[in-house]
């Protein structure tokens, strides 16, 4: 049985480190997310969806092949759309991405602050965190309807 309240817990603090927004994808098959969290701003979210950059982020792509994490600054190299500069218009000037992997299921995550990078110590606890909302919301068979409904309820309070 799939613990919401500890699901709410665990987002309430990755929220508040992630001060400008976050999106994290669950249990990712294929290219699609089981679950989705998003609380990115809304304006940032619709120029990105407009613009088609989730098949050329440099975060996306990093967290299909990669697991652990890493700052958005480290990942600018791979970034010829310069995605991650204009996130920062919107807020998200400094972030971290993570992925993680268990019983071949992958979730990713990206956080973001608008004032500074993050330290060794918040990677650590968001990390952590992933981690733990990874292994809450993992079915080994699909979740039924009213689960999945109270989840997507869950999602939505945490949109911006």
């Amino acid at each position: 049985m799939v613990d919401i309240g500890k699901i709410k817990m665990l987002l309430e603090s990755v929220e508040k480190l992630a001060v400008s927004g976050s999106a994290i994808a669950f249990h990712i098959k294929l290219t699609s997310p089981e679950l989705m969290f998003q609380t990115y701003p809304k304006a940032w979210t619709d120029t990105y969806s407009e613009k088609g950059f989730v098949m050329v982020d440099p975060i996306v792509r990093w967290g299909f092949t990669e697991t652990g994490s890493i700052r958005w600054s480290e990942l600018s190299k791979q970034d010829e759309q310069n995605i991650l500069m204009q996130s920062a218009a919107y807020g998200m000037t400094y972030g971290v991405a993570i992925s993680v992997e268990s019983d071949s299921s992958r979730s990713m995550a990206g956080y973001s602050r608008p004032d500074r990078e993050y330290t060794d110590a918040e990677i650590a606890q968001l990390s952590k965190c992933t981690q733990s909302l990874h292994d809450l919301t993992a079915s080994r068979e699909s979740m039924d309807a009213a689960l999945r409904e109270e989840l997507s309820q869950l999602a939505a309070k945490f949109a911006r």
